[in-house]
């Protein structure tokens, strides 16, 4: 029985990146040795191993035979006769199908080690066809290694529009589609995992809300970018710059679909796009099953992003009642952290335009230091007024209403 470390902690370690995961394959061997040597079986479709004292993973070695369609339509073969190069071949690029002895030696009989150095995403075989799932996940590698240069080899991409027009793609189950696009949302240039589905023919099939914005022109004294479509993904190139959490990109990706809906006679404008986009983001979140916070927190930022926009380009200073409306909008009060997310959104869309990069966004400042201002006002402090329900409300609108003018004098 041989073992080798294998697939992203070999490829990653030759990169000179943070290994986080270890998984290893086992040539040789049987379920029942492993389990005789302390092993605990996890796997269900093929035997994978949990190691007595490390936990990492240890599968036996596999062969794969298409069987049916989709990403589970293979019978797997396992056995001590498969080979370490058996089971390399059937992964997905030649970058992840390495191993490394327990000498430290790498094996690499398809050209890794090459494909690193060239910065190049290339299939291992004829076999990456057969797969859906990997056309994601070339994808999402490509969002994640584009810091470092990473281009798809041409024939890949061929493969990769080859599975869009084979019409397998909507075998894709809709948690492994939002897996796969969750992690490329917070990978360091998640915009070039839409941009590659986009040019492999996969964008409209699986995400048609996104590919709607495309070729959507907008007002250039806005956005000097004019695309819609180039908008978004500048914006959400910028989500990443700024470290913002997964709530806050998949707001930004969503914040503008309501521009695909706007009237041929009203553009470049889009007056109500906002309220417009709410269906839609509803339309995308639900069929991919978005976790409900990212859905909510995307709605908000559809629905008032404008609003905050506008929050410094009003001529004396926007009417403190417009703030408090804004911040009760968001359920500010009672989730404040919720208003940092949308604000930090907002910030990502004034940026992600052709020029404004570098942009600053005092009126997230504002509506931030306001909702501190107002927060400081609480119901319980009026209770000693004898005020019926109605009436404390009132009163905590007003005096929300008094310390923000407060605020807003010493501005």
């Amino acid at each position: 029985m041989k073992h080798y470390l294998v697939g992203g902690a070999v490829r990653d370690r030759l990169l000179g990146l943070k290994v986080y995961e270890r998984d290893h394959v086992v040539i040789g061997s049987t379920p029942e040795e492993l389990v005789e040597h302390g092993f605990r079986q996890v796997g269900r479709g093929f035997p994978v191993f949990l190691h007595p004292q490390t936990h990492e993973e240890y599968a036996l070695a596999r062969k794969e035979l298409k069987t049916g369609s989709g990403h589970t339509g293979f019978h797997c073969a396992f056995g001590p006769e498969v080979t370490l190069e058996q089971d390399l071949l059937r992964r997905d690029l030649t970058i992840n199908a390495m191993a490394e002895d327990e000498q430290g030696r790498i094996i690499d009989p398809y050209g890794g080690q090459k494909d690193i150095e060239q910065r190049c995403l290339r299939h291992v075989s004829a076999a990456f066809s057969e797969d859906p799932l990997r056309l994601l996940r070339v994808a999402r590698f490509a969002s994640h290694l584009a810091r470092f240069g990473f281009q798809i080899a041409p024939e890949t991409l061929e493969l990769m529009r080859t599975i869009s027009q084979s019409g397998e793609l909507e075998t894709l189950t809709p948690e492994r589609v939002w897996k796969e696009t969750e992690r490329a949302l917070l990978s360091p240039n998640p915009s070039v995992y839409f941009q590659v589905l986009q040019c492999t023919d996969a964008l409209k099939p699986l995400f048609p809300e996104l590919a709607a914005l495309i070729g959507v022109p907008q007002n250039p004294q806005w956005h000097p970018e004019v695309d819609t479509w180039l908008h978004t993904q500048m914006a959400l190139e910028q989500s990443a710059v700024l470290n913002a959490s997964l709530a806050v990109r998949f707001a930004v990706l969503t914040h503008d679909l309501g521009k695909a809906s706007t009237e041929d006679h009203l553009l470049p404008h889009h007056p109500g796009h906002g309220e417009r986009g709410i269906p839609i983001i509803n339309q995308l979140a639900l069929r991919l099953r978005v976790p409900r916070d990212l859905r909510e927190i995307a709605i908000k930022v559809a629905a008032w992003h404008i609003s905050i926009h506008r929050l410094a380009n009003t001529k004396d200073g926007t009417p403190t009642s417009e703030i408090l409306h804004i911040l009760n909008g968001l359920d500010g009060f009672r989730r404040p952290n919720r208003v940092h997310d949308v604000v930090l959104a907002c910030r990502c869309d004034i940026r992600g335009r052709l020029g404004h990069e570098q942009a600053q966004y005092p009126q997230g400042q504002w509506l931030l230091d306001a909702l501190q201002a107002a927060s400081k006002v609480r119901a319980a402090d009026l209770n000693n007024q004898s005020l019926d329900g109605t009436e404390i409300a009132h009163a905590l609108h007003e005096a929300r209403m008094h310390a923000i003018d407060q605020l807003s004098s010493t501005r």
